[in-house]
């Protein structure tokens, strides 16, 4: 399933978790500022999956939206069942002015 910025908002101000897999260094310039976001970035994604809720939605954000589908697949290959991935990822949730923190 595609979200776009403002159906994953909505979403996250529903009680889904924003999960971004994109590396560290990326989210040090610019990162998702939201209390639900979790970094896990791709490379950590297949040892470290089993610590993300079953039970909860969950919405995959990279940079422009395929690190995520990929996420978002892998996931569900491995019983996840109610997965998203945001379309377009931080470069489309800029643009829709939602909320961001700058690194320095």
């Amino acid at each position: 399933m595609q979200l776009d910025p403002l159906q994953c908002a909505q979403a996250l101000a529903d009680g889904a978790w924003l999960i971004d897999v994109r590396e560290p260094h990326e989210a040090a310039r610019l990162a998702y500022d939201h209390p639900r976001c979790v970094p896990m970035p791709m490379s950590q994604i297949q040892s470290r999956f089993h610590e993300l809720p079953r039970d909860a939605p969950l919405v995959m954000a990279c940079a422009a939206g395929g690190r995520s589908q990929q996420a978002m697949q892998f996931l569900a290959h491995h019983g996840y069942t109610h997965v998203a991935n945001l379309a377009g990822g931080m470069g489309a949730w800029a643009a829709h002015g939602l909320p961001v923190r700058r690194g320095a």
